[in-house]
């Protein structure tokens, strides 16, 4: 998908000044049609209604790891990742205009916020976390509530939009710290340029099994990126596993691979290339 191509209508989780918002005008451009959403399977619904044209979610944190939520959207509903974009993110304490740190009783995030900024609440255990929809609705609910014992964590971004001062700046625990969001849509999209692919795996219950699968991987020359198991529901300890790999879906190679996992007895779907 060429990343300039904004004519379409695309679905975020949040609102103006969100971490999801800021990625999707990145990729698709300021002139993005973006339509918010309260929660993640709200854009789902809506792709699969085609209200839009593509979906933009987190999907990984470079501090915190896989955002699992996604994760099992992603193995429910049919739809494909056609792009990724990954965004510095920096979180910030944020308060009424003229609060003092000293007046916090409250503190509200999405509890990504407040996992990937642990160290820094951990010198305030007199604070009540309270999780909330994301960090930018965060912002606006203590714009709204007009309270200086009330506070939130949120980009610089979410302060200028709703009225709010940074009471302390970049207190996510490392100073490297990154957000992959991917795109998704109702078709599937290859091109030649594709380096990129996402499957979900289950694997047979037996000894070896994740072994006999990885290994063909190595023998067709592609690394793999990430490897995630979530629970299966129902049964159980018993887990999918979400595979990223570089490859090519017009590569032999590549070819090679789903022919090889598909020997080992391997059911999976494939959620992209791109």
């Amino acid at each position: 998908m060429d990343d300039s191509d904004y004519r379409y209508r695309v679905g975020f989780q949040g609102v103006e000044g969100s971490f999801s918002h800021q990625a999707l005008t990145e990729y698709f451009g300021e002139a993005a049609d973006a339509v918010s959403f309260q929660c993640f399977r709200d854009v789902f619904n809506a792709l699969g209604m085609a209200e839009i044209k593509y979906g933009i979610l987190p999907v990984e944190n470079s501090s915190t790891g896989g955002i699992s939520e996604v994760y099992d959207l992603l193995g429910e509903y049919g739809f494909y990742i056609v792009g990724e974009k990954c965004i510095k993110v920096d979180q910030n304490l944020l308060g009424l205009r003229g609060a003092d740190i000293s007046e916090i009783e409250e503190v509200y995030s999405h509890i990504q916020g407040f996992m990937q900024s642990k160290e820094y609440f951990d010198k305030h255990p007199e604070w009540k976390l309270i999780p909330y929809h994301n960090t930018a609705r965060s912002a606006q609910y203590i714009s709204s509530e007009n309270l200086r014992s009330k506070a939130c964590v949120a980009s610089r971004k979410a302060a200028e939009i709703y009225g709010l001062d940074i009471l302390k700046e970049n207190i996510n625990d490392s100073s490297k710290n990154f957000t992959r969001f991917i795109i998704i849509g109702r078709d599937m999209e290859l091109s030649e340029n594709c380096d990129k692919i996402s499957i979900v795996a289950t694997l047979p219950h037996k000894v070896g099994a994740l072994y006999n699968v990885l290994k063909h991987f190595a023998d067709n020359d592609s690394n793999l990126l990430k490897i995630e198991s979530r629970p299966i529901a129902g049964k159980p300890w018993e887990y999918s596993f979400y595979i990223d790999f570089q490859g090519n879906m017009l590569d032999q190679k590549t070819q090679n691979i789903f022919n090889d996992i598909k020997g080992e007895g391997v059911n999976y779907k494939f959620l992209g290339n791109y």
